[in-house]
């Protein structure tokens, strides 16, 4: 997922042109203002080939090669190939966490061809993308991103717009930190990159029909909701939304909080909880004073600039940086809520156990439930103020909403979908207007629109478990490890376009 060089190599490009690089280039703007678009026409980005050729527009067989070689298969689940894809690179202008002026990049991917899917206007997809910890990750590398390559197969291939930013403090953003899961923030980046977009999409043959759809995966689901909120309560006479697709997104965030601390981490904890806790401070403040607040004191100096990074999960865990597992010392009390969370208490903690009694504490005195009004609660504690704050079970959806996961997901647990789902419709959300997918589940009955998504579910996972027994692993470990990062995404980024194609369909 490295794309550090062709970054640089665009930049370089938008800052000639910014320099007088000849009348036949690029208009520039540097306002940073929200939403500005830096270079119009934004570049368009060559696509590497296996031999070793670029192409500007991606063919749609050569996708398709290109897909099943990666993952055999995979367009059986994707659907062949449609469209040709040409991809642009854009710059744009936005804020940080604390509302300072920034610069953030994305991609822009612009299905065309014969088929009538392909042309004409087209509905637009803005696509968040889920967590990493690599600082270069940029959605407009399909080659090399999994994520992008993904997302061209289920969107831009099968006739959509897709617009996927890389959010602030990624690629060659300025800003030194990364606003993780600050709603209000990742909203406003949303909101800006489709701002630019639309600025681009005239010079890059790029027709919108007016229908706008908003998804994303883990983080990316989080952050699609909290776009569409804003674009609701803040936006709406700019931005009509056609419907929401959240992929197994953390959308109950103050809940997922309280029980990560109560001893119930979740998987890969030891890198979230420090992406949180650096944005929070950053964006708000008042987290702590310095980090040995929290962390202890092998891990404490340099955390806040670690992530993003250049160092992959693995090689965090491997290298000393974070503890692959041990959250919390292995006294800490109270224990593991249950077995399965024992692996998160251990020696070489990351988290210093008087943090964890005071926010325990604070918890106890002041719990913090939605009500049909949103939070009523005053916690003290100040990751937990902010984990309410960003904690999306705040209003109703006004358009038709659907949100996929899987009940076993060890890294965002189906509790919050199931929380956000009870809050949705105890506040007046039409169960019409509702889609909950559980692609870990057995298909209801032979009319259950998702029972291909469940069924070639299964048939995934019972794969990954018969991979884990041949090779002598424990198929129950191998399966969470791949649950949330791997088995899932697919199978909901299939549910969500089926979604889509549904309310484009009904006329919505």
């Amino acid at each position: 997922m490295k794309y550090t060089t062709q970054a640089a190599a665009f930049a370089a490009v938008a800052l000639l042109a910014g320099c007088g690089g000849g009348s036949s280039g690029p208009s520039i703007d540097t306002t940073l203002a929200r939403g500005s678009l830096f270079a119009s026409p934004p570049n368009l980005v060559p696509i590497p080939q296996a031999d070793g050729t670029a192409v500007a527009k991606l063919d749609p067989a050569a996708f398709k090669v290109m897909l099943d070689t990666a993952k055999p298969g995979l367009t059986q689940l994707t659907g062949t190939p449609k469209c040709a894809i040409s991809t642009y690179y854009m710059k744009y202008g936005t804020v940080g966490g604390a509302n300072e002026t920034t610069d953030a990049t994305g991609a822009i991917m612009v299905p065309s061809g014969t088929d009538a899917a392909c042309s004409g206007p087209r509905p637009v997809v803005l696509y968040a993308h889920g967590t990493t910890t690599d600082k270069a990750f940029n959605m407009a590398n399909l080659r090399d991103n999994a994520e992008a390559s993904l997302v061209a197969a289920f969107y831009a291939a099968q006739g959509f717009i897709v617009v996927a930013p890389n959010y602030a403090g990624y690629d060659v953003s300025s800003l030194p930190y990364h606003p993780y899961l600050n709603a209000e923030q990742q909203a406003n980046d949303m909101i800006d990159s489709l701002r630019a977009a639309r600025k681009a999409f005239p010079v890059i043959g790029a027709s919108d029909s007016g229908k706008l759809f908003i998804t994303g995966y883990s983080q990316g689901g989080h952050v699609a909701m909290a776009t569409q909120r804003a674009m609701q309560k803040s936006y709406a006479s700019e931005f009509k939304v056609t419907a929401l697709a959240g992929q197994s997104g953390p959308y109950a965030l103050g809940l997922l909080g309280d029980a990560t601390f109560a001893g119930s981490p979740n998987a890969g904890g030891t890198v979230f909880l420090p992406m949180l806790t650096t944005s929070f401070q950053k964006s708000y403040g008042g987290v702590y004073t310095t980090p040995s607040d929290i962390y202890e004191s092998k891990y404490a100096t340099g955390i806040e600039t670690l992530l993003p990074g250049t160092l992959s999960f693995n090689d965090l865990f491997a290298t000393g940086k974070l503890p692959q597992t041990a959250l919390f010392a292995a006294d800490s009390l109270p224990g593991p809520s249950s077995p399965a969370f024992a692996a998160f208490f251990g020696a070489n903690n990351l988290i210093k156990s008087s943090y964890r009694t005071a926010y325990l504490a604070d918890a106890a005195a002041n719990p913090c439930n939605p009500t049909a009004t949103g939070f009523t609660c005053t916690p003290q504690n100040g990751f937990r103020k902010a984990g309410v704050k960003n904690d999306l079970r705040t209003y109703v959806p006004a358009v038709p909403t659907m949100m996929c996961g899987g009940n076993g997901d060890p890294t965002v647990f189906f509790a919050s979908t199931q929380a956000t789902q009870a809050y949705f419709l105890g506040n007046g959300m039409p169960a019409s207007a509702l889609t909950v997918v559980d692609v870990d589940s057995t298909p209801t009955s032979a009319a259950d629109p998702f029972a291909a998504v469940k069924v070639g579910f299964g048939q995934s996972k019972q794969q990954a478990i018969a991979a884990a027994v041949a090779a002598k692993q424990d198929p129950t470990t191998a399966v969470a490890a791949s649950y949330h990062g791997t088995l899932v995404p697919p199978f909901c980024n299939a549910a969500a376009r089926g979604f889509f194609q549904s309310v484009l369909a009904a006329g919505l």
